[in-house]
C-alpha cells in the first residue's frame, strides 16, 4: 500500500467524499509522477509530497462535491490542479486540461498516455488563442485556480461559455470589490470549503451568467 493511502482516503473522507480505493490509488499515482519530474522541471514551488498531498490533492479535491456535472475545461491547469484530480477521481466527466506552459503540458500528456486515460486530454496553448476556442468550443463547467484577478479569469472564460455554463473559481479569500464588478452579468454562489490540515482561507465561487 501506498504511504500516503490512510491519509489521503481520511482527508478525502473528512471532505465529504467517498472515494474508491481505485480513485485514491490513482490520485497518488499522479502525485509520485509529479514529485519525479518536478525534480527535473520545476512543474511545482512545492517540493514535499506531505504538503503536495494537502495544497494540491485535498485542496483540489475539496471542490468536488460542489462542482456541477459536466463537459469540464480547467484554464491554466498548471501540472494538473485541478482538472487532473477531478478527471481521475470522475471518469465518466470529459476534461481539457489547458496551459501555454509546454514543459507542464508534456508532463500531463506523458501521464495521460502512461495510464491510457480517456476522458481527459492536454493541451498547450493561450486561453485567448482563437483557434483554440473554435477547435475545443464550448463547456458546461470551466474552473480554475491559477487566476489571481477572478474578472480577468471570467474576461478569459467568456469565449467558452454558453447560456448554462458555470464558471467554478477557486479562491483564498473572497474578492468582494471584483465580485460587485461582474453583479450586472453573473450570479455568484460562495462555498467556503474546509480543507484538512490547511490553516488557510479557502473558497469556492460558481457563477453563471443572469
Amino acid at each position: 500500500m501506498h504511504p500516503f493511502f490512510q491519509e489521503l482516503q481520511q482527508g478525502s473522507q473528512k471532505l465529504g467524499l467517498s472515494l474508491s480505493d481505485e480513485a485514491l490509488a490513482l490520485l497518488l499515482k499522479y502525485q509520485d509522477a509529479l514529485v519525479l519530474w518536478n525534480k527535473a522541471y520545476n512543474l511545482t514551488a512545492i517540493r514535499d509530497p506531505k504538503e503536495m498531498l494537502v495544497k494540491h490533492l485535498l485542496d483540489s479535491l475539496s471542490i468536488l462535491k460542489d462542482l456541477p456535472t459536466g463537459r469540464l475545461l480547467d484554464v491554466g491547469t498548471g501540472g494538473g490542479m485541478p482538472g487532473m484530480i477531478i478527471a481521475l477521481c470522475q471518469p465518466e466527466r470529459s476534461c481539457v486540461l489547458l496551459d501555454s506552459n509546454g514543459k507542464k503540458i508534456r508532463f500531463l500528456k506523458q501521464f495521460i498516455a502512461d495510464l491510457k486515460l480517456t476522458n481527459v486530454v492536454a493541451v498547450q496553448t493561450r486561453v485567448e488563442n482563437q483557434d483554440t476556442i473554435d477547435e475545443l468550443g464550448q463547456f458546461d463547467v470551466i474552473t480554475s485556480r491559477a487566476f489571481a484577478s477572478l474578472t480577468d479569469f471570467v474576461d478569459a472564460a467568456r469565449p467558452y461559455l454558453h447560456e448554462q455554463s458555470i464558471i467554478a473559481a477557486m479562491k483564498g479569500l473572497i474578492p468582494v470589490e471584483e465580485m460587485e464588478e461582474l453583479k450586472q452579468e453573473f450570479s455568484c454562489k460562495v462555498i467556503e470549503l474546509h480543507v484538512p490540515r490547511l490553516d488557510e482561507q479557502r473558497h469556492l465561487l460558481l457563477l453563471q451568467r443572469i
